[in-house]
């Protein structure tokens, strides 16, 4: 597949968001850049949401195709984000979740800022934590999440990884991400096995282990905040720390499989480990502060090397399957 110069190809993967999901696609049609393509993701959706995305590519099917597994499946966030990032024609690709929204400047601003820094693999920007949404009597006000760092440069890998597992750097929202095409496939993708909490944080991870990110002090999303959401749900039933345990067990595999014990990395993700268990008082307020200290004196210490990638062939997304209904008639449009 060759991607097409200046061509986005933007990825809203989506599970029974039918209230939500003709918002989000109308944010994408509000875009100032002209030059994208739609792809919509059904991860196996039983309400109106199907049947709005099909209505969507049938109206405008030289911008808008709809995707879905075989057999209307379930698999997940990551394999339906998988699914849109192997049928890309783009050479960018940029995400959006059903239940949020851009702002109109936010393809444009992506693809300049791409253009400026060609050493940079991806660029995202900060979030808009949108919890007036529904105009009756907010939980919360409106924020922008901030990085937690000096913004506006292009970071080196793998310090991106180290900031989020040392807590120097907050992680972007998917919203805001957006990557060349081509490094999006040969870093793998999406980790299928993570179908609930923290798909996006294993993504990152080894995304930025070996790319280069440009980090902008600029705002181009609404992140929506309601009980139905994925994080809202996890929290609720108890589960956001056994998800946590998971992906570092995760990433202490994937970082000695790719032999980087000892190194500024492997330090992080000790630290990582090690504060992971939340306990509260002043004793274990004081015990992460002395850790942190520590672990930062550790790296400091030890040069700081990139990463080599293992080959291309290894990790590449090579291909995903789809069912043959809308999407592939769309694809010969």
């Amino acid at each position: 597949m060759a991607d097409q110069p200046g061509l986005v190809s933007v990825v809203i993967n989506f599970l029974n968001a039918g209230r939500f999901l003709d918002e989000a696609i109308a944010s994408v049609f509000a875009q100032t850049y002209p030059s994208w393509e739609l792809l919509l993701v059904d991860d196996g959706s039983t309400d109106t949401s199907t049947g709005i995305a099909r209505q969507h590519a049938e109206a405008v099917p030289e911008r808008v195709r709809y995707l879905e597994h075989p057999g209307h499946e379930n698999r997940g966030a990551s394999a339906a984000r998988n699914l849109g990032i192997v049928h890309a024609r783009g050479e960018l690709i940029a995400f959006l979740d059903a239940d949020d929204v851009w702002f109109p400047s936010r393809l444009e601003r992506s693809v300049e800022l791409l253009r400026r820094h060609p050493e940079a693999d991806m660029v995202y920007g900060e979030s808009e934590y949108w919890c007036s949404w529904s105009g009756g009597q907010a939980p919360c006000r409106d924020r922008v999440q901030r990085h937690g760092f000096r913004a506006d440069r292009v970071v080196p890998a793998p310090e991106l990884l180290i900031r989020y597992l040392t807590h120097r750097a907050v992680l972007p929202c998917m919203n805001s991400l957006t990557l060349r095409s081509c490094a999006a496939r040969e870093s793998g993708g999406f980790i299928e096995s993570f179908t609930g909490m923290h798909d996006d944080q294993a993504f990152l991870a080894r995304f930025c282990l070996y790319h280069d990110v440009y980090v902008a002090h600029e705002c181009w999303d609404r992140y929506r905040q309601h009980d139905a959401s994925l994080c809202a749900t996890a929290a609720r039933r108890g589960e956001v720390a056994r998800a946590r345990q998971e992906y570092l067990v995760w990433l202490r595999a994937l970082l000695a499989e790719r032999g980087l014990r000892g190194t500024r990395v492997w330090d992080a993700l000790r630290y990582a480990e090690r504060v992971s268990n939340h306990e509260e008082g002043l004793f274990a307020q004081f015990a992460r502060k002395a850790l942190k200290l520590a672990t930062t004196v550790s790296m400091r210490l030890k040069p700081r090397v990139r990463p080599v990638p293992p080959p291309a062939s290894a990790t590449s997304l090579s291909s995903v399957s789809v069912s043959t209904s809308q999407s592939a008639r769309n694809e010969g449009s």
